[in-house]
């Protein structure tokens, strides 16, 4: 099934791909197929680069181990469109979420995407937080975010009636974004323009292929080559035998971006030196929605200063109006490379831990009710730090950093990574993958 599958795909890369004289005989038995891009992983950083490398004239070909696109992590935030506040200056999250910011905006703007302006105030309950709110600011406007206003109490509590804080951090640029419509345009839109095939979306510029799942891989000839399983034997593998790949795929040029699964997967290429695949940490946290109400308390994002491991447990507003508050920071490990690569991981949000919501919120928000809270949903962030570590910054690794031609990693891609893809999408596709 996946290697007919992989045949009908293949078979439309091979006018860009003859001229690779890149063979390999180290699998026998397993065929063997050349294209061109292959972008590994169909969350919305792997959407926006596989649309910047078709519009640079780029055969690509997206692979993702679940049915559709978007699945994991892109599925699971808070759809903020960030500013760029919290990330040191002159990192690669304040670089890209600056930058991606503004093409996110201009984006959703050109494309109907539904999307929202409405602002940020960061708030600091306590005496003792206000110099880490001056800090943040300071921050900011190193990092080319404009138009933060520092407020007293007071003024922000005009603005929002509800609130309680001693200072405030006004952030006007920030604001919310429907992230599955988001990704259907990036789907959808040409030259992304995909004709449904038993389960697959396929067009002249860009294929995908889902139920795919990229087991690992080898360096060939300093190239790498992918080995790729349907995600219904991977489901089915009885662990009793080493895992065997159905097909390898040998790119010109190929982008890791896994999300969850990218340093394990990283960790799978014989050929690819361990030194440069960073130690990876996840983080779960849980959204609980606001009931009991048909009058939203707040008209702008409200976020406490952030806490190790996050931003805190903020308030969200999505488009619908629904007020959602998160996430929280639970650390966790023990998920073997298989479970990861099919993204089976523990979403469940467990109700008690909402007792842990109720004063948190309420430093900000002391009018919640008692029992307004229900549970909603949960994510996990793929960070690259731990607990009561400093925030380790987005990881891009081309062949100047691992030696490899046409190998390109993305690395511990958290928050700000929905408001940054765009930004990524563009350095990767003009950085590595030029001509």
């Amino acid at each position: 099934m996946l290697k007919s599958t992989l045949d009908r795909i293949v078979r439309s890369h091979r006018n860009v791909t003859s001229s690779c004289s890149i063979s390999i005989s180290s699998i026998s038995g397993v065929p063997k197929e050349k294209v061109d891009c292959v972008v590994i992983g169909a969350g919305v950083v792997g959407l926006a680069v596989a649309r910047e490398l078709a519009l640079k004239g780029r055969e690509v070909l997206v692979l993702d181990s679940a049915p559709t696109f978007g699945t994991s992590t892109s599925s699971r935030n808070s759809e903020v469109i960030h500013a760029g506040i919290y990330y040191p200056t002159h990192s690669l999250k304040a670089k890209f979420c600056v930058r991606g910011r503004y093409l996110l905006y201009k984006y959703c703007s050109e494309h109907n995407i539904p999307h929202k302006q409405i602002g940020k105030l960061i708030v600091a309950t306590g005496s003792s937080e206000i110099p880490n709110l001056h800090n943040l600011m300071h921050r900011g406007i190193q990092n080319g975010v404009d138009g933060l206003v520092m407020m007293e109490g007071s003024e922000a509590m005009r603005m929002e009636p509800e609130l309680a804080c001693l200072k405030a951090l006004l952030s006007p640029l920030s604001g919310i974004v429907d992230t599955h419509s988001l990704m259907l345009s990036l789907v959808y839109l040409s030259p992304l323009i995909p004709i449904w095939v038993q389960g697959e979306a396929e067009n002249h510029g860009t294929t995908f292929s889902y139920n795919t799942t990229v087991i690992g891989g080898h360096i060939q000839q300093n190239h790498p080559c992918l080995h790729v399983s349907g995600t219904k034997t991977l489901e089915n593998w009885n662990r009793k035998f080493p895992l065997q790949p159905e097909m390898i795929l040998i790119p010109k040029l190929v982008v890791n971006s896994a999300g969850l699964s990218a340093p394990a997967l990283a960790k799978r290429f014989d050929g690819l030196r361990t030194e440069h695949i960073p130690p990876s940490r996840l983080a779960r946290g849980c959204y609980f929605t606001l009931s009991n109400t048909t009058i939203c308390p707040f008209r702008h994002l409200i976020y406490p200063l952030p806490e190790d491991g996050g931003l805190g447990v903020h308030v969200t507003l999505d488009l619908n109006g629904q007020v959602k508050f998160g996430p929280d920071v639970e650390w966790i490990d023990g998920v073997d490379d298989v479970s990861s690569f099919l993204n089976k991981f523990d979403y469940s949000v467990c109700t008690n831990r909402k007792e842990l919501f109720y004063p948190e919120i309420r430093k900000y928000y002391p009018n919640l009710k008692d029992g307004s809270l229900e549970p909603g949903y949960a994510g996990i962030r793929p960070k690259l730090s731990g607990p009561r570590q400093s925030p380790v910054d987005f990881q891009i690794q081309g062949e100047d950093v691992h030696g490899i031609t046409g190998l390109v990693n993305l690395f511990g891609i958290e928050s700000p990574g929905l408001t940054s893809s765009m930004g990524i999408a563009e350095h990767v596709a003009t950085r590595f993958f030029r001509g």
